[in-house]
């Protein structure tokens, strides 16, 4: 007798819980101001700001 192949739930709650993560922080901006971040450390850096 053959098994049936399992199908693993444990990536597809993980995909789904870290694409609701995703969600929520790009609804409360912080793509920007992980750029703006950036920007400011970048010209730090360079010794302009």
């Amino acid at each position: 007798m053959k098994k049936k192949s399992q199908v693993r739930k444990s990536p597809f709650i993980l995909i789904t819980l870290f694409l609701f993560m995703w969600l929520i922080g790009v609804s409360l901006g912080e793509p920007t101001r992980v750029l703006e971040q950036a920007w400011s450390i970048c010209l730090a850096c360079i010794g302009i700001g």
